[in-house]
């Protein structure tokens, strides 16, 4: 990173002339990194429990994937007016608002007692989740500069998966000491990430670009659909909701309980092993995504992540499982900051894409819908086999499409 501070005033209007080396990082990208991470910290925490809560009210491994899914489905169908609200009230206070939301929801889980009310305050969350998410890629897409949008997508990648490694460890610890406990310790984190924002957004204002303000008009949803390079985006965005957010969240954990050790601290090694693999691949995949195009980090990494899961099949200790954990995360790393920096290069920089965004948003949590309620009901008819072999074929195809695809470097 950086020694010097940024400017407020953000990234200089040439500074897509500029060698990598001068860029320099807004304080808009930076206090975005520090929130991320204590919101990634949290977010880990319940990652390794909230299958086995679940479980805990005697269900299935469908209705499992359904609480999973229920987040991702409002989510979903709050991604409009996640965009519409980016574009009106500006990304950090639609951040604030989003992360409020989500602290509510998370301490509301702790405290269901049947399966219904695990599902609806879970639900719930999505509609804040989708806020914030939307806000964080929005200022990442208008206040990077163009020529380290690679380098400033994999070090928010980074933020947040730093906090993952340690969030499922201490989530499988605090998870001895109760189920409920990590919830209370996310809900606490979000409200921490929520002022980190709110403080730096007051301290600045006056001095920083104001978000509702933005010199250049949105991008609109209309001009990105001609662009081949949108759709394949949307698809690469299916593909990482079904396997990253949805199978590896959702069912991991039951495969791990199912093939190897029921205890919580195992599925959470298994996590956080993954996503040391992926800020293993991250620093250099951002620099190689500036360097040598976004296609071909799309491309690897979509094929070692699917492979991957279909390798875990007949995996039946704690050290091959963590090894192959490991790779897929790699794989994972080498897509993140390259898709990222692609919706950034489609949207423009300087520019608000509210709708843009959003719309690429609702492509991952499609595909984290639909991900583990068909995982699931495989597991239940065929077992996991069937179901893994599955996702690593809708993971390798979304890369495969983009061998014919266009480049977004350079825009």
């Amino acid at each position: 990173m950086p020694e010097r501070h940024p400017d407020p005033d953000g990234a200089d209007e040439n500074a897509e002339e500029a060698p990598e080396a001068s860029a320099r990082i807004p304080v808009e990208i930076w206090t975005l990194l520090v929130a991320t991470f204590f919101m990634a910290l949290g977010f880990g925490l319940v990652v390794p429990v909230l299958p086995q809560f679940a479980s805990s009210f005697g269900v299935g491994a469908t209705l499992v994937a359904i609480v999973v899914s229920a987040f991702a489905f409002v989510r979903l169908v709050s991604a409009p007016l996640g965009g519409v609200l980016v574009n009106r009230f500006g990304e950090r206070g639609t951040y604030v608002a989003g992360m409020l939301i989500v602290a509510a929801s998370t301490y509301a889980t702790a405290f269901a007692a049947e399966y219904w009310q695990l599902l609806v305050y879970r639900g719930l969350g999505g509609v804040g989740s989708v806020m914030f998410t939307i806000a964080s890629a929005g200022i990442l897409a208008k206040y990077s500069p163009p020529g380290i949008r690679g380098r400033v997508s994999a070090l928010w990648g980074g933020m947040f998966l730093v906090g993952n490694i340690s969030g499922p460890i201490a989530g499988g610890l605090l998870g001895q000491f109760g189920m409920q406990l990590p919830f209370f310790v996310y809900g606490t984190a979000m409200v921490i990430s929520a002022l980190i924002v709110a403080v730096s957004a007051v301290r600045n204002r006056g001095t920083a670009r104001t978000d509702t303000a933005p010199q250049l008009p949105p991008r609109t949803l209309r001009e990105v659909l001609r662009d081949g390079a949108f759709l394949r985006l949307l698809g690469s965005g299916f593909a990482n909701g079904w396997v990253n957010f949805g199978v590896r969240a959702a069912t991991i954990p039951l495969f791990v309980a199912a093939a190897v050790s029921s205890e919580p601290w195992v599925a959470g090694a298994v996590i956080a092993t993954t996503a040391v693999g992926n800020v293993v691949s991250l620093p250099w995949a951002g620099r190689a995504a500036d360097r040598i195009g976004r296609k071909p980090l799309v491309i690897w990494g979509a094929l070692i992540a699917g492979v991957s899961l279909v390798v875990m099949i007949p995996v039946q200790d704690i050290a091959s499982l963590l090894v192959v954990g490991f790779v897929g995360g790699l794989g994972a790393g080498l897509m993140a900051p390259a898709n990222q920096a692609m919706a950034a290069d489609i949207v423009g920089h300087g520019r608000s894409g509210g709708q843009v965004l959003s719309t690429f948003q609702m492509s991952q949590d499609l595909g984290t819908i639909v991900g583990p309620i068909v995982t699931g009901v495989i597991i239940d008819g065929l077992g996991y086999g069937w179901a893994f072999a599955l996702a690593g074929a809708v993971m390798v195809a979304s890369g495969m499409v983009w061998v014919r695809g266009p480049e977004t470097l350079g825009r």
